[in-house]
């Protein structure tokens, strides 16, 4: 397969990342690098790293070159470090301790290259009483006061997915961290540790919650609030078809909007009298049964109701605001978002998609400088899909 450095049309173009495969959010922080135009390496183990279903599918894989090295070997070992003598960045996302117990920790890593910015992606931190625990995304929000007011089910939390660990407060808090270390390191020439834990950084994308407690404006009981279904305008209501409108009308001209559109502006109860909010809310709930999501959603195109249908992503491409942007593309016959944000001169780039493991070992290999590539693939170091 044909492979060239700094292919990329975004603004990380000749940032070089050198990847070890994981699971997760440390593939989802190495495809928005990918995605923002630098060169990935992705280091897969013989036999693939766990995959999201099939490989031509998995799109935490796409826009970077699979290397599939047995780092138990130390052939295979000496060429990792050989990739990061030229690279600016290192991701991993194992326990702590094995990287180092595996011959690449930070301190073998910084010894070949002393400006490297080395990003560790767990769920409970480098250190702490739980760093060797096993634990997954519902976990770490648990234990860190996230999960507790998530859902308007007054008796039992829910969660979204694994949406909010692994992705909003880890690959994203992995990609601000890496990318904030190597803007320093372009200053001091020195590299460092950036420890990305899903415990730290979901707590922090809670800071407005923190906030709210701090200054008595929240309780800590689900639906009970602004913003998790404790106000009527606030809220989801079904549809005549069985589907679901968005309500989210909090400012007085769009609740007064959102009124009108609905033929109610002359009978809804005051929402500022907290006695009468149950019957505001049965009030919205019987006129939101009686049209369809389709009916509701053309009452309310074109205006500041903030009233949207609620759709699944397979007809969610078809919107006509996200499909105007090009939020989700068709590539090779996936549906899957465009690469974001947006960027007014240095695009971002959707270049392949995800590739099989081992497929570009050689090529690879070879770009970077890597010594005796054939010697790495004849003694089983490295292999060739």
């Amino acid at each position: 397969m044909a492979y060239a450095l700094d292919q990329g049309t975004g603004p990380l173009r000749g940032i070089r990342v050198v990847e070890i495969a994981g699971i997760g959010p440390g593939p989802h922080a190495a495809t928005i690098l990918a995605d923002l135009g630098a060169d990935v390496v992705r280091i897969e183990k013989p036999g693939g790293a766990a995959s999201a279903g099939p490989r031509r599918t998995d799109l935490l894989t796409r826009g970077r070159p699979s290397v599939v090295l047995d780092l138990k070997h130390p052939a295979a070992l000496a060429a990792v470090l050989e990739l990061v003598a030229e690279a600016d960045v290192l991701i991993e996302g194992m326990r702590p301790g094995v990287a180092e117990r595996l011959g690449f920790g930070p301190e073998d890593c910084f010894a070949r290259n002393g400006r490297l910015v080395y990003g560790r992606m767990t769920g409970w931190g480098q250190d702490g009483p739980l760093a060797q625990a096993a634990g997954h995304d519902l976990n770490y929000i648990a234990v860190n006061g996230l999960l507790h007011g998530l859902g308007q089910d007054p008796s039992r939390p829910h969660f979204p997915s694994n949406l909010l660990g692994d992705f909003g407060g880890g690959s994203t808090y992995l990609v601000i961290g890496v990318l904030a270390a190597v803007l320093e390191a372009r200053t001091s020439g020195t590299g460092q540790v950036v420890d990305a834990a899903i415990v730290d950084g979901t707590a922090h994308l809670n800071l407005m919650w923190a906030s709210l407690l701090a200054g008595g404006l929240g309780q800590e009981r689900r639906a009970s609030n602004m913003l998790d279904g404790g106000i009527p305008h606030y809220d989801l209501y079904e549809t005549a078809d069985g589907e679901h409108m968005a309500v989210g009308a909090l400012e007085p001209r769009f609740y007064a909007d959102l009124l009108a559109r609905l033929g109610i502006a002359g009978v809804a109860p005051d929402r500022h009298d907290a006695d009468r909010l149950g019957e505001l809310r049965q009030l919205l709930t019987d006129t939101f049964l009686t049209r369809t999501q389709a009916e509701w959603t053309a009452i309310f195109a074109g205006s500041d109701a903030c009233c949207t249908p609620v759709l699944p992503l397979t007809e969610a491409r078809e919107h006509p605001h996200l499909e105007a942007r090009g939020v989700y593309v068709d590539r090779g016959g996936v549906v899957q978002p465009a690469p974001a944000p947006r960027f007014s001169r240095t695009g971002a780039t959707l270049s392949t998609g995800p590739s099989t493991p081992g497929a570009d070992t050689r090529a690879v290999l070879e770009a970077w400088g890597v010594a005796d590539v054939d010697v790495l693939l004849n003694s089983g170091a490295a292999v060739q899909a």
